[in-house]
């Protein structure tokens, strides 16, 4: 890899790390993304006092990619507005496809039209790089793209069996005219691509079997900062406490941890912090056995990571949770799932078990519960792990795969 890189992001996922990433290297050509907190109408919005702006307004704001140049990065802040206003009117998981179909497709659009700043490559993500990729490779530059999670026909299937396994959750599958077209654009990208990223070996394996080119498809697992995320190694009295964060819903295997939580009683404590789209009834029966935290802003999140004694994600499909790398550097053995796409080692760092499996999950607990030695043993690995897995060496394995890639003249 020679010259910079052009980024290319919608959204704040990993606070930026990408872009921060080359910006300390030296090597960022530009940065695109949709709505900035140091660019226009943001900036100004940030001046005033937080407690005189909608709580979502905040959230806008608070976008700073920190390290980045503003002079490197130009958003979209018309095209940001419209967009969260689109999401705001989501009813159902086909209007969620649509919306991401035409958000990643403006947006794609909108990076081309500026062009690349005489950069040497492009990384951009998956769904919102079609039409920018198809313009830089007519540039001459290469083109990287991160596939954050499984395949969109992987993703649409495992949520069709789930709803069909639990309909009071999200009721009956529908069909979702707009997945193909979402799918066909994943394909599209990779067929493209130099290099496609993937966070995990359960990303990579979908990949490929949808038909995505295995020589071109890499793992590079997340990293994350792991200061004031302690918690203490020896376990406090009482019941094991047992942590959940995410989206409450089927894709991270909630009805699993409920049917769980309900087979193991008073023996543990069990919370789930995270927003929650369900049924008030199902909201009800989870509340009976779950003390339901909800949104956590950022943050107060690491004190829901001090307060437990084990974390738990048992995910149908992911990328690569950053949740579990977070819990590992808070000092707390994982059970999780393969479909996590998570870094613990099973009896390591914590406990992998099968996917849709309760059973499994009050095992693991109960396990853990009565092994003290062993947990705390998980507990002391965990944050080693954590170590091999900062931002500073997801760096370095991110620019380790992209240093042989080429251009081609235009």
């Amino acid at each position: 890899m020679t010259g910079t890189i052009v980024v290319s992001q919608l959204g704040a996922r990993m606070h930026y790390a990408v872009a921060r990433i080359l910006a300390k290297e030296g090597r960022l050509s530009h940065f695109f993304t949709d709505i900035c907190g140091t660019k226009s109408w943001p900036a100004l919005l940030r001046k005033l006092p937080p407690n005189l702006l909608p709580r979502p307004v905040q959230r806008l704001v608070g976008r700073v990619p920190s390290g980045v140049p503003p002079e490197l990065i130009t958003d979209f802040p018309l095209f940001g507005v419209r967009s969260a206003i689109r999401r705001l009117r989501i009813e159902d998981a086909a209007e969620e496809t649509s919306h991401a179909v035409w958000a990643g497709s403006r947006f794609s659009m909108l990076v081309a039209a500026h062009g690349f700043h005489d950069a040497a490559g492009l990384y951009a993500y998956s769904g919102d790089a079609l039409e920018q990729m198809r313009a830089a490779k007519r540039q001459g530059l290469w083109v990287a793209v991160e596939q954050m999670i499984a395949p969109r026909t992987v993703v649409e299937a495992i949520l069709a069996e789930e709803m069909r396994r639990f309909p009071d959750w999200a009721g009956p599958p529908l069909p979702n005219p707009h997945a193909e077209t979402f799918a066909d654009r994943e394909r599209a990208e990779w067929a493209l691509a130099d290099r496609i990223v993937c966070p995990s070996e359960f990303v990579r394996d979908h990949v490929i079997a949808e038909g995505g080119p295995a020589e071109r498809c890499v793992v590079v697992p997340y990293g994350v900062d792991v200061k004031d995320r302690s918690s203490a190694t020896t376990r406090a009295p009482g019941p094991l406490r047992v942590l959940t964060i995410g989206e409450i819903g089927l894709r991270k295997g909630s009805p699993y941890v409920l049917q769980a939580a309900e087979r193991l009683g008073t023996a543990v404590r069990m919370r789930m912090a995270g927003p929650d789209r369900l049924p008030p009834s199902v909201h009800r029966r989870l509340s009976r056995s779950i003390e339901l935290r909800g949104i956590v802003p950022r943050a107060a999140i690491a004190e829901e990571y001090r307060w437990a004694d084990v974390f738990l994600l048992p995910s149908l499909c992911e990328g690569s949770a950053t949740v579990v790398y977070e819990a590992l550097a808070s000092g707390l053995p994982a059970i999780t799932t393969y479909s996590t796409g998570s870094v613990v080692r099973d009896g390591v760092e914590g406990l992998i078990v099968p996917e849709r499996d309760p059973q499994a999950i009050v095992d693991a607990v109960r396990y853990l519960a009565e092994n003290e030695y062993l947990r705390a043993t998980m507990a002391a690995n965990a944050r080693l792990r954590a170590r091999e897995y900062t931002v500073d060496k997801y760096g370095a394995r991110l620019l380790g795969v992209l240093s042989g890639l080429r251009g081609s003249p235009p």
